[in-house]
């Protein structure tokens, strides 16, 4: 039987290398926010032919003098624009440009517009703030959950330990993520939206419920064997958990795979915040979680 408490100090510094290279790269880079957050417009397009090349389209529409004008392909004859909040009039002035684009390339080549979405400002930090309030609602109900539904067990660990040990494990998933993300910001220009919010807040309901079902086991092998060291206890509940938890999570992770590769390009950075997510929840399930109790335990 592989010793999961004995290996903690092992799992404690990876854990902390990984936040501190998450922290260090939210510091350095930040995180590259959506219009969403920031404000701004979005404007998808499709072409019934052949899409002009990015290029072309970044060299027409540079007379407009649009700011921070992103141009992303999604499927084959399909453009996502981001850009500045702009008035009625740009709106149809960018589109004028990309119509007449598309005869450039084939003068069968036809143009529509898919959508358009025009964020402001105000609306942006209002969303900034609803997103940081509801993740920090969510922690509060988990950790009042947990301790109500541990409130039976007093010993050797206190029923709110339970529900703190669960929040520094979603803690460090999220900070992992979202360090993630700022890399992936910096280096491939992915920026987060309302839809990584979602992620994040998948991503906690996920974890816990992992990390509960072994803290579960847990409290009933405290009742069963209450002759055996409380380390020894958690250790088995972990094995115990362990099969299920993984195949859990990897027949979750071949349907997000599927959609990450099959689906439309507007999900990909959701689809792929849940799949790192999934990773670093079942991992700080198994080595983060459990082994935190006992050394509660052995500090008390």
């Amino acid at each position: 039987m592989y010793q999961f408490i004995e290996k903690k100090k092992f799992w404690y510094s990876f854990s902390a290398g990984l936040c501190f290279l998450s922290v260090l790269a939210l510091v350095v880079w930040g995180l590259k926010l959506g219009i969403d957050f920031t404000g701004g417009s979005l404007l998808e397009v499709s072409y019934s032919k052949e899409r002009p090349s990015i290029q072309l389209v970044q060299e027409s529409l540079a007379e407009l003098g649009l700011e921070s004008l992103l141009i992303q392909p999604s499927g084959d004859r399909e453009y996502i624009l981001r850009f500045e909040d702009v008035d009625d009039a740009s709106h149809q002035e960018v589109l004028e440009k990309l119509n007449t684009l598309a005869q450039v390339v084939d003068p069968e080549n036809k143009f529509s517009e898919l959508r358009f979405e025009a964020i402001g400002p105000i609306i942006g930090k209002e969303l900034k703030s609803k997103s940081l309030q509801s993740i920090i609602l969510v922690l509060i109900f988990i950790v009042a959950y947990i301790a109500y539904a541990f409130r039976k067990v007093s010993k050797p660990v206190s029923a709110w330990k339970y529900g703190l040990t669960a929040i520094i494990a979603l803690v460090h998933d999220i900070l992992i993520i979202t360090g993630i993300f700022a890399a992936l910001g910096y280096f491939l220009g992915i920026e987060i939206n309302t839809l990584f919010v979602t992620a994040l807040l998948t991503i906690m309901g996920f974890s816990v419920h992992d990390t509960i079902v072994t803290f579960d086991r847990t409290r009933e092998n405290l009742f069963k064997n209450q002759d055996k060291d409380f380390s020894e206890i958690v250790n088995i509940s972990i094995h115990q958990t362990l099969l299920r938890s993984i195949n859990t999570s990897v027949s979750t992770l071949l349907v997000l795979l599927a959609i990450y590769f099959l689906g439309g390009e507007s999900i990909k950075n959701f689809i792929l915040a849940l799949i790192l997510g999934i990773v670093v929840g079942t991992y700080s399930s198994i080595f983060l979680a459990s082994p935190m109790l006992t050394s509660w335990h052995k500090k008390s």
